[in-house]
């Protein structure tokens, strides 16, 4: 084998710089963390929105399977 054949890639040519690994930039770091916690919130509001909304249909429908009539909910005056 010739010389350049045997030289190992960890021992770098005395011209070149050993390639380190590049670093991600604190900003796309928090961008992505900002983005994760945006994703959070919201994915929380519609789980409490859908809650709610399943809680209010299932009190409607114990209403009128129960019999009644007046199930409609009166809010009282402000």
């Amino acid at each position: 084998m010739s010389e350049p054949e045997q030289k190992s890639e960890s021992n770098p040519e005395s011209g070149e710089k050993p390639k380190s690994p590049a670093k991600p930039q604190s900003g796309d770091n928090r961008r992505g963390a900002i983005a994760g916690l945006i994703i959070a919130i919201v994915i929380l509001c519609v789980g409490w929105w859908l809650a709610r909304d399943l809680t209010s249909a299932s009190k409607m429908q114990d209403c009128l399977m129960s019999g009644r009539t007046n199930c409609n909910v009166i809010e009282p005056p402000r």
